[in-house]
């Protein structure tokens, strides 16, 4: 038992740093606290609330592969390395493409909701 709660704890300790140290884990984790705000706002049904977070699940996921392979990259090969950089490149590339699904999610869940209140208004 004390081998799992402290497996917790090095994950927790993960996401912490990953929270002090990346901007880019900050800027997902306050678009996430931006999405839940709005699904609450605008009363979201149950099956979009899933995309949601299903959504910010796997944008902060990849994100932390992505960091977590930056950092092995960079010790791995800590002198340029062309093909060090196309490692970096595609798991960067890999967040974009989370990003962008979630992005696409978003709009076909929010927009017509706000476009709503717009000609309600």
């Amino acid at each position: 038992m004390k081998k799992l709660i402290r497996s917790f704890g090095y994950a927790f300790n993960g996401l912490g740093y990953a929270a002090k140290t990346q901007l880019n884990f900050r800027v997902h984790l306050v678009a996430s606290i931006l999405a839940v705000f709005m699904g609450y706002a605008l009363h979201i049904a149950v099956n979009e609330w899933q995309w949601v977070i299903f959504c910010i699940a796997l944008v902060l996921m990849a994100e932390l592969f992505n960091t977590a392979l930056e950092f092995l990259t960079d010790l791995v090969s800590p002198e340029y390395n062309k093909i060090a950089g196309y490692v970096k490149d595609v798991s960067a590339g890999a967040v974009v493409i989370a990003a962008l699904f979630a992005l696409i999610t978003g709009i076909i869940i929010f927009l017509p909701k706000l476009l709503l209140l717009i000609h309600a208004a």
